[in-house]
């Protein structure tokens, strides 16, 4: 079964066979899929009025157990996005009443940020969704093949020195 990403390696192939243009059949395959698990995803997101980004910091503060609260610092270290768009994002998620950001207690200069009952709600009618929609996106696969991606990406991230997030909750 031919896809879009098989033409390309067969274009460059015949335009330049000096190069070994094999990389793009993992690249292409991945920055496509990224495209398509990226749209699936935002749908499920806007069912509840989020985003990636706030979902993810709902989702970092859910997990992190009682009392659902972390410093600024320990949501990034945590969560999948930048710092830049945590501000952002919590400055958007505290304006809706999602999250309450208040003095931390072990030091006067930070602030610890905590779920509300409503965003501790929210977050927990989204994540069943959130978990179907990513079933569904990789129903195409059966359990080993599952497995053998999950290793395979793993192993590739480690490669490429993904390791920030080693000794901290897993992403959601």
């Amino acid at each position: 079964m031919a896809d879009h990403v098989d033409r390309v390696v067969r274009q460059w192939g015949a335009e330049r066979p000096d190069l070994d243009v094999s990389p793009m059949e993992v690249i292409g395959r991945l920055k496509r899929l990224t495209r398509l698990v990226d749209a699936e995803l935002k749908k499920t997101f806007a069912e509840h009025d989020l985003d990636a980004a706030s979902f993810d910091v709902l989702a970092t503060l859910r997990r992190s157990g009682p009392p659902y609260r972390l410093t600024p610092t320990g949501l990034l270290a945590s969560s999948m996005v930048t710092s830049g768009a945590i501000s952002q994002r919590l400055d958007r998620l505290e304006a809706r009443g999602l999250v309450t950001r208040t003095p931390s207690g072990s030091d006067g200069r930070s602030r610890d940020v905590a779920l509300t009952p409503e965003g501790h709600a929210l977050i927990d009618r989204a994540l069943p969704d959130h978990l179907a929609t990513e079933h569904r996106v990789l129903a195409g696969l059966d359990e080993p093949q599952t497995e053998a991606l999950v290793d395979a990406l793993r192993t590739l991230l480690a490669h490429l020195g993904d390791t920030s997030r080693r000794d901290g909750p897993a992403p959601e």
